[in-house]
């Protein structure tokens, strides 16, 4: 473990100096492109890093911190990155050492520290990087895209995934120094991830070297046999590109144009995948190298310079019109601007590339060199609207990471591990529920939990970036309504609502099988069509097929159904309705006369008022909802009973007001009404020791509230649930008790129940 630091770091000792002046270049490139401010943090972060990195040696026994001073200079010489970027490619190393070793406090230490020496900015880019360290990738085709997505999510600040890839490319210039296993999934992940996302920022020339490198290590054979061949093709080249150019750069000096010329091998890698691709020997593949003119001229001048020199070099040769591509009139999206044809010259083709100083820096480090090349420095203002930029095109540009500039993910995302590693990408707010149905539909039917990160979590757990998700199941598990309310991918709903559809059909099934039996048994005078037509009137169904389901299902009580198709059947359900219609004016009169009681107060000229003064008229609490004062309620009248009370929000409600509007009666509290209520409360709590006497404890003492009930049972996955009946004065009460339920520690969730 690191040695715990608070203070700052100590002042330049002779090791310290002698560690400095080992990264001299570093300083001198630095110096050199970055304002002096940005210099002396540079300086600071060296001796940090020094310190913290004391004794810390790669695999081949140099310095830890000559890795992280490689990747500084790479950022700011290569890719052209700010100070801020500098100081945390130095510091990013101390970061993931001290995020593996150390835990809670002695980290948070660390990180205020680095915050109060250098900024916040330089300790989220560190964070940035640390998470993006921690990601373990496995070798998979398949998955590379949301690999690749997932290492951008980490990216809130566009600079970690670009210090990211020079981290990368300066442990590819290493890699003979790490284990071969190592090496190969180092190659594996460079070809596949970094050097795609390079591209896309138009960083080519890191891009190629990555492929070249990654290339050497993956398909060492290969890669040596294209090497030897464009060694013993070389000199071959020079002259044919000499016998090339010689009439082109004889008319442009003539036309008094500044220029200079390059020629450019292909690398290796293109060669490889073209003769791969085309299945063809290295001879096969024609266009071995490109030529690059490269125009030395204002802004304004630089498209027709460029179109006069594409005008020379084709009154020489014959030009492939199917190859030629015009970037300069319409740049590619990362910024590319060039115009390139290809020609026919002594049997073979020849890439021309046309292009400005400007468009060659462009080309050559990407979106970095549009600052750098006007000669501006690289802090300040310039590196501000540089990565505002940045910011911008990631932000605006499509999902897809292929058709995208920056392969930004887009918002809406997040990616999450199995415990195996495999990654798997879902729409942001997706739950545990969404993950076990993006496995396989039968894990999903079947979830009642999972762990994330090892911590036991509800079907209902919202996911994060990085998270590691074990799906928990059951087999007597089956999906639910209500699971529609929170699962967000449509793959889940749509699971979810056919096995719903499946089984209402089996319950249908079942319900009519049922319902005939039940009918020859009770010897009525109907036949079965005309029998459930009666039910679904009079309980507003919306079809047979849910009347024999609710049979099936027992949510109707068969000895009702008998009791309504008699009632229907001899005539005495509309003497019913008559005494219900009868009872309901008498409770509305009976409202009326309390209303004369609530002087100056303003009452719905409907509702009945709930207080201790209606003594003539008989009335009580549903058992099936509990309401409590401050509750919003209604009343029903019953047959022969009185009315009974009803929260608004009562499981009942919507089937009492539909099928029976006649006895559904307004109804509201009186104020300064007292009482005790009933109220029952479900708990959903980790499985520790004691949570229960914690819960009484917050219930009995602190809020002085009399428990009627209390019951808790453990569950699998680590978790336990109860139910709490407690008597409460009204609805603020109870809403303090829930809040206090899930302070406690353990508690995940607390909420009222009906019963």
């Amino acid at each position: 473990m690191l040695a715990k630091r608070t203070a700052a770091p100590p002042g330049p000792s002779e090791r310290s100096i002698m560690e400095t002046k080992r990264y001299e270049k570093l300083l001198s490139l630095v110096a050199e492109s970055l304002p002096a401010e940005s210099l002396e943090a540079t300086r600071r972060a060296l001796e940090y890093a020094a310190a913290r990195l004391e004794g810390e040696r790669r695999y081949d026994g140099t310095p830890m911190l000559d890795h992280g001073a490689a990747v500084a200079a790479i950022a700011v010489g290569d890719i052209g990155l700010d100070g801020s970027s500098a100081v945390a490619a130095l510091l990013h190393d101390v970061v993931r050492m001290a995020h593996t070793r150390q835990e809670g406090e002695p980290f948070e230490e660390l990180t205020a520290e680095l915050r109060r020496l250098f900024g916040e900015e330089v300790v989220s880019i560190t964070l940035g990087l640390c998470n993006i360290s921690e990601t373990r990738m496995k070798a998979d085709q398949a998955q590379a895209e949301n690999f690749r997505d997932l290492l951008i999510a980490y990216s809130e600040d566009p600079r970690v995934l670009l210090i990211k890839l020079a981290d990368r490319l300066e442990v590819m210039r290493s890699l003979d120094i790490f284990p071969p296993a190592k090496r190969r999934s180092k190659s594996w992940e460079s070809l596949n991830l970094y050097a795609q996302i390079a591209h896309k920022l138009g960083l080519y020339n890191l891009k190629s070297e990555l492929e070249d490198l990654a290339l050497k290590y993956l398909e060492p054979k290969d890669y040596a046999h294209i090497v030897e061949k464009l060694a013993e093709t070389e000199e071959e080249r020079r002259a044919f590109i000499a016998r090339f150019l010689r009439p082109v750069t004889g008319r442009l000096d003539r036309m008094g144009l500044r220029y200079h010329v390059k020629s450019r091998t292909k690398s290796v890698f293109s060669i490889w995948n073209k003769m791969r691709r085309q299945r063809v020997p290295f001879e096969g593949v024609y266009d071995i190298f490109a030529i690059r003119i490269i125009l030395d001229c204002p802004p304004e001048e630089e498209k027709p310079q460029c179109w006069t020199v594409y005008s020379v070099v084709t009154d020489f040769y014959t030009p492939n019109p199917t190859r030629m591509r015009d970037w300069i009139s319409i740049p590619k999206s990362n910024g590319y601007e060039s115009l390139h044809t290809t020609v026919s010259a002594e049997g073979r083709w020849v890439e021309v590339q046309i292009r400005t100083e400007r468009m060659d820096a462009v080309a050559e480090r990407g979106i970095a060199a549009h600052w750098r090349y006007k000669g501006l420095r690289q802090g300040g203002t310039t590196s501000e609207e540089w990565l505002g930029r940045l910011r911008r095109l990631m932000e605006e540009t499509p999902r897809t990471l292929a058709r995208r500039f920056d392969a930004h993910p887009a918002s809406g995302e997040v990616f999450v591990f199995t415990p195996d590693g495999d990654l798997r990408k879902l729409p942001e707010g997706a739950t545990v529920l969404d993950f076990a149905f993006d496995i396989h539909s039968g894990l999903g039917a079947t979830c009642v939990g999972g762990r994330v990160n090892q911590r036991a979590v509800p079907i209902r757990e919202v996911l994060h970036n990085g998270d590691i998700v074990e799906i928990l199941t059951q087999k007597n598990q089956t999906p639910k309504a209500d699971w529609l309310g929170f699962v967000t991918t449509s793959k889940a709903r749509n699971r979810i609502r056919a096995f719903l559809r499946e089984e209402q059909a089996r319950h249908a099934r079942m319900g009519r099988e049922e319902f005939e039996r039940k009918l020859r048994n009770w010897k009525l005078p109907c036949t079965i069509d005309e029998a459930v037509a009666l039910l679904v009137r009079r309980y507003r169904l919306k079809s047979g097929t849910e009347a024999y389901a609710l049979i099936a299902t027992r949510s109707l009580d068969l000895t009702e159904v008998r009791e309504v198709l008699r009632s229907e059947l001899s005539g005495t359900a509309e003497e019913e309705r008559r005494r219900a219609e009868e009872e309901r004016r008498a409770a509305e009169a009976e409202r009326r006369r309390g209303e004369n009681h609530e002087a100056g107060q303003r009452r719905s000229s409907d509702a009945l008022v709930i207080d201790d003064r209606i003594g003539k008229l008989e009335y009580k609490m549903a058992r099936c909802c509990n309401p409590v004062r401050g509750d919003e309620v209604f009343g029903f009248v019953t047959v022969g009973s009185g009315i009974t009370i009803h929260r608004a929000d009562c499981p009942n409600a919507r089937r009492m007001r539909e099928k029976y509007p006649y006895r559904v009666i307004e109804a509201c509290w009186r104020e300064g009404t007292e009482g005790a209520f009933r109220a029952t409360v479900r708990i959903v709590a980790a499985d520790l020791t004691g949570i229960g006497n914690r819960v009484t404890e917050v219930i009995s003492r602190d809020l002085g509230l009399d428990i009627r009930s209390i019951r808790f049972e453990s569950r699998r996955g680590g978790t336990a649930t109860g139910t709490v009946s407690v008597e409460v004065p009204d609805t603020a009460t109870l809403d303090r008790l829930l809040h206090a339920l899930q302070q406690l520690r353990g508690v995940q969730r607390a909420y009222r129940i009906g019963g």
